[in-house]
C-alpha cells in the first residue's frame, strides 16, 4: 500500500472534512473497477487504501457523532476487505452511504452510482 502509506495526520488535517470524504470516495470508485478482477489482491489493496484514509479521518474527526458513523462505516469496509470474493452490491451500498455522509459528496451520487 504505497499510495497513502506516507500520509500523515498532519498532512491529512490540511484537507477539510468534505475533501477527506471525497478522497475516500475516489478510492472507493477506483476499487469499484477492481471488483470484476479474478485476482483478489488488487481489490484488497484498494480496500487497504480506503481503510488507511478512513482511519486518518476518524482520528481527526471534529465531531463525535461523525466519528461514530465513520467507525461503523469502517466496519463495512473491513468486512469487504476480509471477504473471499468480491461483493459488488455491498461495495455499492457502502459507497452510497459514504457519499451520503456529507452534502458535497452526496452531489456525486448521480455521477458515480448509476
Amino acid at each position: 500500500m504505497k499510495q497513502h502509506a506516507a500520509m500523515t495526520e498532519e498532512r491529512w488535517s490540511r484537507f477539510d472534512l468534505d475533501r477527506q470524504v471525497l478522497m475516500i470516495a475516489n478510492e472507493m470508485n477506483r476499487t469499484t473497477r477492481l471488483l470484476a478482477d479474478a485476482d483478489p489482491q488488487p481489490r484488497r489493496r484498494g480496500y487497504e487504501r480506503i481503510l488507511r484514509l478512513t482511519d486518518l479521518t476518524i482520528a481527526l474527526a471534529p465531531r463525535r457523532t461523525f466519528r461514530r458513523e465513520m467507525l461503523r462505516w469502517r466496519d463495512l469496509i473491513a468486512a469487504l476487505y476480509m471477504a473471499d470474493t468480491a461483493q459488488p452490491d455491498q461495495h455499492r451500498s457502502a459507497f452510497r452511504v459514504l457519499l451520503l455522509s456529507r452534502p458535497v459528496a452526496a452531489q456525486q451520487i448521480p455521477l458515480l452510482l448509476r
